[in-house]
């Protein structure tokens, strides 16, 4: 396993600890400066110790993780967020089966606690789920039920590389791509083998992955939201442009599409939720829900350039933190990993589909940041980066948005370089504009902190993919499309095809 750089913010040593949201930026422990280019990190440590994910504080969502009766019904003690596990069971009697042909899988329809996002893992990671998934859900409080809704199968492409201690030192399991369908409380799944070649009797049935089950995923509530997942009265205008790095507002996330109202009175911070801030305390202020944007004679000016530098680095976009999509800290690994550069980014899909408002983006990525880490067996949210269908820039996997944090989001190409998730599914849908135009920024920005030019070429070594075998050298695209490392679909071809462009506008942004 290539080295990496894992550090352990100190105020995450007792579980218990509260800090205040104002917390001196000097008692955080000392993030990479922001006001200088990210150096090569020094030799590295191996690994992030032994992987383990904190146990749950109470034992209501230990039974989220079980078959549930229709009877059952959400209680009030239950945290907020939850998952729900339904293992699959055979859907055809033994006499309808055809001999020889793998069983089909699935649940009938069936009653459920509230959930809003769907998928199917498996015990094996390595195991590959030839076949179909598809789902049909019921709104909640309502008998309307959708219609089938195919779920992406191939979903390995998206995940820590092997032989890393994020996939050999976890129970990380086969997952499909997580599919958001919106506040539910029915479920119908069927899980179909692939069909044997007709042209070839001889060919074995490839079975169906052992131990499936169907994952219903609540992403609870969010910071200013209200039960409906939708942020509420609480939302406040971004911190004005220009404000001092360091010194901005902390107050909530503002997404595209809502009105400013009055901000949201202190409150006090938990040791996870304070590490994961600090690390952009030279960004923001601890406890922070947005990083603010900054014109580009404003980011130069906040990173102390030697006299006469010119680099090419775009302005720094807003950037909604994890505290302001409402990410549960105790969820993740405690410790952040890096790499020791960031040479390109890859663009990604989520494959969870369209049916989402803008005010629903925080409510999906916890969705999916649960989905990978309590469901998948990964240590934290898989991309360093998403952005949603308003063109808002949310911050992915913790570690600091200036830094080159590890991700899992790429297999094989991992290391030194970042992942950005578009929500949605682009395969046959154009993204928006406003999108692209988001991915272009936050790329200006973030590969200009490394000094890379989004129009040019970059060589990275394979970690071991199904398109480069391990060690293989390539020369890629500096902004590459998921594709580009892996054979998939992803990023989605119509989204691939908007690639040349974000790379066009990021080299402006940067002033090339």
């Amino acid at each position: 396993m290539r080295a990496l750089l894992v550090t352990s913010v100190g105020v995450t040593c007792a579980a218990a600890l509260t800090l205040p949201l104002a917390t001196p930026a000097a008692s955080a422990p000392a993030p990479h400066s922001a006001s200088a280019l990210p150096p090569s990190t020094s030799p590295a440590s191996p690994g992030a110790g032994p992987p383990s994910v904190q146990a749950e504080a109470t034992t209501a969502e230990a039974t989220t993780r079980e078959a549930l009766a229709p009877s059952d019904v959400r209680s009030a003690a239950e945290p907020s967020g939850s998952t729900q596990s339904l293992p699959l069971a055979p859907l055809d009697a033994p006499s309808n089966r055809v001999a020889g042909a793998p069983a089909a899988q699935g649940l009938p329809q069936r009653d459920a606690r509230p959930f809003s996002l769907v998928g199917v893992v498996w015990d094996d990671a390595e195991a590959e789920l030839h076949g179909t998934v598809q789902v049909r859900t019921r709104a909640t409080g309502t008998t309307r039920w959708s219609d089938w809704q195919d779920v992406e199968t191939h979903n390995a492409e998206h995940a820590a590389d092997l032989g890393s201690a994020e996939r050999e030192g976890r129970t990380v399991r086969g997952a499909t791509a997580p599919l958001w369908v919106g506040d539910s409380d029915g479920v119908e799944v069927r899980v179909r083998p692939e069909a044997r070649d007709p042209q070839d009797r001889a060919a074995t049935p490839v079975p169906l992955p052992e131990g499936m089950r169907l994952e219903l995923v609540d992403p609870g509530e969010g910071p200013g939201e209200d039960a409906g997942g939708d942020p509420g009265e609480a939302s406040a205008p971004e911190p004005a442009r220009g404000a001092p790095a360091g010194r901005a507002a902390a107050v909530p996330a503002r997404f595209a599409d809502t009105l400013p109202t009055a901000a949201a009175l202190p409150e006090v911070l938990t040791a996870e939720v304070a590490a994961a801030s600090a690390v952009n305390a030279e960004l923001a202020e601890i406890g922070a829900t947005v990083i603010p944007a900054l014109t580009q004679a404003e980011t130069l000016e906040s990173m102390e350039l030697a006299p006469g530098a010119k680099p090419y680095i775009g302005p720094r976009p807003g950037i909604v933190t994890r505290k302001g999509w409402g990410a549960d800290e105790k969820l993740r690994e405690k410790n952040f990993a890096y790499t020791k550069t960031v040479k390109a980014a890859f663009v990604h899909h989520s494959a969870t589909g369209n049916n989402y408002t803008c005010k629903q983006a925080p409510s999906v990525l916890r969705s999916i940041y649960r989905y990978h880490v309590k469901s998948s067996g990964w240590r934290d949210f898989g991309y360093n980066f998403a952005v949603d269908k308003c063109g808002n820039i949310y911050e992915g996997r913790a570690g600091g948005v200036t830094k080159a944090v590890l991700g899992a989001h790429t297999l094989g190409f991992n290391t030194n370089t970042m992942g950005i998730a578009v929500l949605g599914s682009y395969g046959s849908t154009n993204p928006p504009a406003a999108a692209v135009t988001a991915v272009s920024k936050l790329t200006a920005w973030k590969l200009g902190l490394f000094g890379r030019n989004p129009k040019g070429k970059i060589t990275l070594v394979s970690g071991g993919s199904n398109k480069y075998k391990a060690g293989v050298k390539v020369k890629m695209n500096v902004i590459s499309g998921h594709r580009d490392g892996f054979a998939t679909e992803c990023p989605g071809a119509r989204l691939y095809k908007k690639l040349g462009k974000a790379r066009t506008s990021s080299a402006k942004l940067q002033g090339r």
